[in-house]
C-alpha cells in the first residue's frame, strides 16, 4: 500500500512516498532556511507564502523520485497539528485536494507523534531493517518547537508524560547562537562549535531546571538568559551589556557552546532517568525501547548521550537517520499507514490544528 504524505506544520515543505509502513520510496523536503535567515527566527507570513510557492513543484517530485503516478497512491496524509496555521492549512488545502480529485482515503496526522517513528525509517530506497518499535516504549521529540516525553503503547496509542513548560530546546540552541553571532538556525553552528577538540564542557556550569522533584517537565528559559549572561555580561543600567558576544573567541564561543550543549543534554536525559524509573515501578510493564525523533536529535552530544543512557538502562534506542530528524513527510505517511491499517479516515472537512510553536 503507498501513502503520500504531505508536511508543512512550519518552514519545511514536504512530501515522500511510504510503501507498506516503513519502505521509503521517496522523502523530499524543500527547507525555508534562506527565507528566514536574516531575522534569526520563522516569519509565519513568509512561511505560508513559500508553502504556496513550493508545494506544488515538491509533491510532483515525490512521485517522480516514488516511480509512480498519482492514481497509483492509495491514500494521502497530512500533518495538520501542531504547526503554524498559515503553514498547516497549505499542506492541508494540497492533500485534501489530491485525495478528493482521486477518490482516496485522507489520514490526518498529528507531526509531533510522527516524529517518533522516524528512527525506524531506512534510507529512502533501502528494504526496511525488520526493526520492531517494541512496547510499551518512551519517547522523546526535541524540537525547535516542541520538547516533549512520551508512553507509547502503541503507535496510535500516545501519552504525553511531560514536556517543556516555556522554550524547546531547539529554540534555546538558536537564540544562544544568535547570542554569539552565529546564523539562524544555530543548532548545528552550536554543535560544530562545542564538539571542537579542545572545547571545555565545564568552563561554565549553567543552571538546569529544578521543577517538582516527581516532575517530568523541562525548563529551558533560564538557560537561555544564563547564556547570555555568561556571553554578554549582566547588563549595567540602560540594559547596556558589557560586551558583544559575536566579538569572543573561537576558543570562548566553543566553550560556551559545549557548557551549554552539556547542560541541555543532562536537562533531557535526567527526565529520561525519572520517567523510566516511573514506568518500571511494579505492576508496570516494562519499558524495552526508547524512541527518538526532532531536528536536535542530530546534535552529537545528544545522540552520544541517549546512546549512553539506552547502554544503562539495557533498552533498544532508536535515533532517526538525519534526513528524518527533522520536519519531513516521510514520517507523516509512515504514521498515517498506521492509522490507516487500524481503519481510520478523516473526513474532507478535516481542520488544521495550530499552536503558536511550530
Amino acid at each position: 500500500m503507498l501513502v503520500l504524505g504531505v508536511e508543512s506544520s512550519c518552514d519545511e515543505t514536504a512530501a515522500g512516498v511510504v510503501a507498506d509502513g516503513f519502505s521509503v520510496r521517496s522523502n523530499v523536503v524543500a527547507s525555508q532556511m534562506d527565507v528566514h535567515a536574516e531575522y534569526a527566527g520563522v516569519v509565519p507570513e513568509l512561511a505560508s507564502r513559500a508553502h504556496e510557492e513550493k508545494m506544488l513543484g515538491v509533491v510532483d517530485e515525490a512521485l517522480r523520485l516514488a516511480g509512480c503516478r498519482p492514481r497509483d497512491v492509495d491514500a494521502i496524509a497530512i500533518g495538520h497539528r501542531p504547526g503554524l496555521i498559515g503553514s498547516l492549512l497549505v499542506g492541508l488545502a494540497a492533500g485534501k485536494a489530491v485525495a478528493w480529485a482521486l477518490d482516496r482515503p485522507l489520514i490526518g496526522v498529528d507531526h509531533v507523534h510522527a516524529h517518533l517513528i522516524s528512527g525506524l525509517l531506512p534510507e529512502a530506497g533501502a528494504a526496511p531493517g525488520g526493526v520492531e518499535a517494541g512496547f510499551p516504549a518512551l519517547g522523546l521529540v526535541v524540537s525547535g518547537g516542541h520538547t516533549a516525553i512520551y508512553r507509547l503503547d502503541g503507535w496510535l496509542a500516545i501519552r504525553r508524560l511531560g514536556g517543556t513548560i516555556d522554550d524547546a530546546a531547539g529554540e534555546a540552541f538558536d537564540k544562544a547562537a544568535t547570542v554569539i553571532g552565529l546564523a539562524f538556525p544555530g543548532g548545528a553552528g552550536i554543535d560544530r562549535l562545542g564538539s571542537r577538540p579542545g572545547a571545555d564542557d565545564h568552563a561554565v556550569e549553567f543552571p538546569i531546571s529544578r521543577i517538582a522533584p516527581d516532575s517530568l517537565d523541562l525548563s529551558f528559559s533560564g538557560l537561555k538568559t544564563a547564556f547570555l549572561y555568561a556571553a554578554r555580561g549582566v547588563p549595567g543600567p540602560g540594559g547596556v551589556y558589557q560586551r558583544d558576544g559575536a566579538s569572543l573567541s573561537e576558543e570562548r564561543k566553543s566553550d560556551l557552546a559545549a557548557s551549554f550543549q552539556r547542560a541541555v543534554c543532562r536537562a533531557i536525559v535526567l527526565k529520561l532517568e525519572r520517567a523510566l524509573d516511573r514506568l518500571a515501578e511494579p505492576g508496570g510493564p516494562a519499558v524495552s525501547t526508547l524512541l527518538t525523533g526532532g531536528g536536535v536529535t542530530a546534535n552529537t552530544r545528544l545522540r552520544a548521550e541517549l546512546a549512553a543512557l539506552a547502554a544503562r538502562r539495557r533498552i533498544a534506542l532508536r535515533l532517526p537517520r538525519p534526513e528524518y530528524c527533522g520536519d519531513n513527510a516521510a514520517m507523516i505517511a509512515s504514521l498515517g499507514w498506521q492509522a490507516l491499517r487500524a481503519g481510520r479516515r478523516d473526513a474532507i472537512d478535516l481542520r488544521a490544528e495550530p499552536t503558536t510553536a511550530c
